[in-house]
């Protein structure tokens, strides 16, 4: 990890963070909830080995990224994150007319949405985790996970600005993110009021192996610093989302993209999302999809958890183009 270069690059008006490994075309990463660069350390190393330009930014509102206001979820937009990226892109790789886009979680909805405003941009992607959601014309993201998990599902408790933050408060940056860096289980994610994290079970010590003591304190040391308001803005801003993308509705991602999921990832496991991913659907929304790996026994955390599986996916897809 060494040998992997940080740097700060002023980007629509922020200050933004980027780590960098490796010489030959640009791969952007881009992390999820609650991660930061470092999430990528093993990709990055096993891409730049193999004659690639590695690079992973902080999103905004996270780890060493400034400049985002905190205090009003409006500027954590789906239009504000693309507008990051697409700006960054112009001032790291100024020459490459397209990049590689690899992303998980949040990030991963930020690339779809890359792709959707931006084709011209990503030579491919390969997206961990989070299928492609159409827009639904009817109802916001927020309302219909409402509709079907209720109040206390994670999304839903998110919403009100400092509620989920005073919560976190007592109980500290580092058994926050233990507890959802190690969540293995295909149920959704409830914080109930009152109860917080107390309802979530610890995931057994084997199965969190590959978090280890000095990887958890460097995500818990950057979480400490900054809070969990940045990265909490960008659900707060889902039903902003919705609006801005109405012109979108029924839009295709029209990028050649692979896609990656655990087998015991809750996403994988929202009602109807199998059924849309190898049933058609997302072929439909997605014609150059080329690929969807299911990996057995995986969990969210897939890049971290199966770090050399991962790499392998990326380098196996990325070097057909």
């Amino acid at each position: 990890m060494e040998k992997i270069e940080h740097k700060m690059v002023a980007v629509n008006g922020l200050n933004m963070h980027i780590a960098e490994l490796g010489q030959g075309p640009t791969i952007l990463f881009l992390h999820g909830f609650p991660e930061l660069w470092y999430s990528w350390r093993h990709q990055m190393v096993y891409l730049a080995e193999r004659g690639y330009r590695a690079v992973a930014p902080d999103l905004r509102g996270y780890g060493d990224t400034t400049g985002a206001p905190l205090n009003d979820p409006s500027k954590f937009s789906i239009l504000h994150l693309v507008g990051d990226v697409v700006a960054l892109l112009e001032a790291i790789a100024p020459n490459e007319e397209k990049v590689f886009v690899v992303a998980h979680d949040w990030g991963a909805l930020i690339a779809w949405h890359l792709c959707l405003f931006r084709p011209d941009k990503v030579k491919a992607l390969v997206n961990l985790s989070v299928h492609f959601s159409k827009r639904n014309p009817k109802m916001n993201v927020v309302e219909g996970l409402k509709a079907i998990y209720g109040e206390d599902h994670y999304i839903s408790r998110f919403q009100v600005p400092g509620e989920i933050e005073a919560e976190f408060a007592p109980i500290g940056a580092k058994s926050v993110l233990k507890k959802i860096l190690t969540y293995r289980d295909p149920a959704p994610f409830y914080f109930p009021k009152g109860k917080g994290l107390e309802a979530i079970p610890d995931a057994p010590v084997a199965l969190s192996s590959w978090l280890s003591e000095e990887e958890l304190d460097y995500y818990a040391n950057k979480f400490e610093q900054t809070g969990f308001t940045g990265a909490v803005n960008y659900y707060r801003a889902l039903p902003i989302n919705w609006e801005l993308t109405a012109p979108w509705t029924g839009a295709q991602v029209k990028v050649p993209t692979k896609f990656i999921v655990g087998e015991f990832d809750l996403v994988y496991h929202i009602p109807g999302a199998k059924e849309y991913i190898h049933n058609g659907g997302f072929k439909k929304d997605v014609p150059l999809l080329e690929e969807v790996v299911v990996l057995e026994g995986a969990a969210h955390f897939v890049s971290q958890e199966r770090p050399h599986e991962i790499s392998k996916h990326i380098y196996d897809f990325i070097q057909k183009f």
